[in-house]
């Protein structure tokens, strides 16, 4: 898995497309602690329950605007695929990513389809 140091956090994600990948691996794997962690304090939810039975199985990233290395924020506009037994779809969305210390955290998004 490319995300892995990333969700280890033996490194930081560089970009915000960056983060916004391992955010995906985090929630295929459904490693909550790491997505707290990504997430900003702010717009993080207090109650973050994953459905088991919901697997994510691609993810394609259509643009981004910003969020590069320099940058202090940037979106990234994806498109999520998974399956479940209530019926498959895809979930896309433009997330707003920004700095915080330092460190790229997922701020919020606007679903544009599901």
């Amino acid at each position: 898995m490319c995300c892995l140091p990333f969700l280890r956090g033996d490194k930081a994600a560089p970009t915000a497309e960056h983060l916004m990948r391992s955010r995906y691996s985090a929630f295929s794997v459904r490693d909550i602690d790491y997505l707290y962690r990504s997430w900003h304090p702010a717009t993080a939810p207090r109650d973050l329950t994953l459905d088991p039975l919901q697997k994510w199985y691609r993810l394609d990233v259509h643009g981004s605007t910003a969020g590069g290395i320099l940058d202090d924020e940037g979106t990234v506009e994806f498109s999520a695929y998974y399956k479940h037994p209530d019926g498959n779809g895809v979930l896309t969305e433009t997330s707003r990513f920004v700095r915080r210390d330092g460190l790229w955290v997922y701020m919020d998004g606007v679903v544009t389809g599901s």
